[in-house]
């Protein structure tokens, strides 16, 4: 709505006009196509504005665009925030703990398990680990967070769970710690560097040393072995499979040794097409198709000979 004023006394904008002062009636109308409420003040100065204007819709090119209106009951999301694998996943309480365990990754883990207890402290948080280990502290920080959440937090491995990421596997809540079948789990003492004056590197060593009986201790008591076999099982690099990770009490059940659970079914098996791969271990001369065919159990049969050869006695 445009405002027109005319007065003698002060200068006017661009979007006012001066024009000369004639009695007006308010409420007059003036041509067909419009009508213009007038208002005369006190010092002679007349306010027009023109409720309608006779001239056509300047057509621009925002004029096609879609703008959503403010009372849609369900906006949509920017595109990328709908692709958002992270948020999808913690809709469904699900944490991924794909790359080292640093601060970073850390204050993120630690915030999605707060948010995920406060939203609802009885439904399972899964946090699925791959990860090949990194800070103490920061792994000290998720584990404590994990024993703050009043909801259960059942862990599973994929990949790889080395270092501080075993330690967060075997951390979860018992009965409800996963581990995949291709997985692989390793356990080890804390390592680091030392360097700078000899009062510094003992600092730094005597921290070292903190943390490797902090851990032990709590590796002792998840896993229900004596602290002197858990030194002597982390004092170097140890590589379990899934079931030696079970054994040891790290874990408690292999995803497909049993209860599968988290994973979804899978459908009837069906056969692969045949190829004429079979075709090509014919023998000249032979008709059976199949008879040079290799096979495990034939392989198999042929070293048990050879190592019978070995074993019966030469003739004499």
């Amino acid at each position: 709505m445009m405002t027109y004023a005319a007065t003698a006394s002060r200068p006017l904008c661009s979007s006012q006009t001066q024009v000369p002062i004639s009695p007006i009636v308010k409420g007059t109308v003036l041509n067909s196509n419009g009508i213009i409420n007038c208002r005369r003040r006190s010092n002679g100065v007349c306010v027009i504005k023109a409720m309608k204007s006779s001239s056509p819709p300047r057509l621009t090119l925002s004029s096609n665009w879609d703008f959503p209106s403010a009372t849609t009951s369900a906006p949509r999301l920017p595109r990328f925030e709908e692709l958002d694998t992270t948020n999808m996943l913690l809709r469904q309480r699900i944490i991924f703990l794909g790359s080292q365990v640093d601060d970073m990754t850390a204050d993120l883990i630690i915030s999605q398990l707060l948010f995920l207890d406060a939203e609802d402290p009885k439904k399972d948080i899964k946090l699925f680990i791959n990860s090949p280990g990194g800070s103490v502290t920061a792994g000290m920080g998720i584990y404590d967070a994990m024993k703050l959440c009043k909801a259960d937090v059942s862990t599973v491995c994929l990949g790889l769970a080395a270092s501080m990421g075993a330690f967060l596997l075997a951390a979860g809540t018992k009965g409800k710690r996963f581990c995949m079948p291709n997985a692989r789990v390793m356990i080890h003492q804390p390592l680091g560097t030392a360097g700078g004056k000899a009062t510094e590197m003992g600092i730094r060593i005597r921290e070292m040393v903190y943390h490797k009986i902090k851990l032990n201790k709590i590796f002792s008591r998840i896993t229900g072995k004596p602290l002197e076999q858990i030194e002597e099982d982390t004092d170097r690099d140890n590589f379990m499979n899934p079931w030696e990770a079970r054994d040891y009490g790290l874990i408690d059940v292999v995803i497909d040794d049993g209860k599968p659970g988290l994973v979804a079914p899978i459908g009837d098996f069906t056969p692969p097409p045949r190829t004429r791969v079979w075709d090509q271990w014919k023998v000249e001369g032979s008709k059976k198709s199949r008879k040079n065919l290799p096979s495990e159990q034939r392989i198999s049969d042929t070293e048990r000979g050879d190592e019978r050869e070995k074993e019966a006695p030469a003739a004499i």
